[in-house]
């Protein structure tokens, strides 16, 4: 006698699953650009992309705002990934 494990999903496990690692992948780029970040030397240029453009602007490394709000959005991807 045979039997076949039929695995049974919920509606929507997959599409979950699917959003799940698409933030995972985002959650771990964002993680190497705050440490690339935190690594350059203090003389380095950094540039930012103005949003929905592809102007970018000179930027300083070490303004504590923009280190911040990079490590504030990488937070807010963790809490939606675990909430997932």
């Amino acid at each position: 006698m045979s039997s076949k494990n039929i695995q049974r999903t919920e509606p929507g496990a997959q599409e979950k699953r699917a959003q799940k690692e698409e933030l995972n992948k985002k959650i771990t780029e964002q993680k190497i650009v705050v440490e690339e970040l935190s690594n350059l030397k203090k003389n380095r240029r950094v540039y930012t992309q103005q949003p929905n453009s592809n102007i970018f602007f000179l930027a300083d490394k070490g303004e504590d705002p923009y280190i911040l709000s990079l490590i504030e959005d990488l937070d807010n991807m963790r809490k939606e990934y675990q909430d997932i």
